[in-house]
């Protein structure tokens, strides 16, 4: 069964990532390779996580992009689930 409410991935790299390795945004950001603001709108939640920076993530990291990437969709989809009744489409009977 899914979750009703998978977390966001940044904030998982906040507390799994960084927060063990002691690492600021801007060194973390600098590690991987991307701008400070740009890792700060994943980590806060305003941006989505791409397969890049899953791959970045497992290259500096060394979890997996596949489980960023999944962990994701899993909360893009929870989202439009959740907003699923104002999706206005009726199944189709050929």
């Amino acid at each position: 069964m899914p979750m009703k409410r998978p977390v966001h991935p940044g904030r998982l790299i906040q507390s799994a990532c960084l927060e063990p390795l002691k690492l600021s945004v801007s060194e973390a950001a600098r590690v991987l390779g991307v701008s400070r603001p740009t890792l700060s709108s994943l980590i806060n939640g305003r941006a989505a996580l791409s397969a890049e920076m899953a791959i970045r993530l497992e290259k500096a990291f060394g979890s997996t992009a596949d489980a960023w990437v999944r962990m994701q969709a899993a909360h893009d989809l929870a989202r439009a689930r959740r907003a699923a009744r104002s999706i206005n489409v009726r199944r189709y009977r050929g």
